[in-house]
């Protein structure tokens, strides 16, 4: 058993000790999008969704849960973050919309940040999705991914597309 880091020896779930790993800077950027019809890009962009301003809800949305991966993910370590930052971006994909959801997320620690990134650019959408259902409940939410992290003894990772 290990040969798994989150299994102890009696083949049941640890967190990973991570007391001897060294403190570096770190750094982790995910993406995640959503899919609108006109109807609700035209509504958020003109801030006319009945709950609010859904981009500045939505981004605090998502550095809330940044700040809280590790009570929704069992074997993820709290992190003391220096800094979320949540970036929105529109591209239009024939009659459809995308809002493009970046996070960076960074810290200064023993383990890296891409739960946290990752867990905000979900909230994120899912935020966006729950302030304009009433309008539309077609919405999908994309892909999420990791695009770049930074930091620690595996150094850095960029994703190739």
């Amino acid at each position: 058993m290990s040969d798994f880091s989150h299994i102890n020896e009696q083949g049941r779930a640890k967190m990973v000790d991570i007391t001897d790993k060294k403190i570096t800077s770190r750094t982790a950027i995910a993406r995640s999008s959503i899919l609108v019809n006109e109807e609700i890009y035209t509504k958020i962009t003109d801030k006319q969704i009945g709950k609010g301003d859904v981009l500045s809800v939505a981004q605090v949305a998502g550095i809330m849960a940044a700040k809280q991966t590790s009570n929704i993910i069992p074997m993820c370590h709290p992190l003391p973050l220096s800094g979320v930052n949540i970036q929105f971006d529109w591209e239009q994909e024939e009659d459809q919309f995308a809002l493009v959801i970046t996070v960076e997320a960074k810290t200064k620690g023993s383990t890296g940040v891409e739960m946290e990134a990752l867990t905000a650019a979900t909230a994120t959408a899912l935020t966006v999705y729950d302030m304009c259902k009433a309008v539309d409940k077609g919405m999908v939410i994309g892909q999420t991914y990791l695009v770049e992290k930074t930091g620690g003894k595996s150094g850095v990772y960029r994703r190739e597309n």
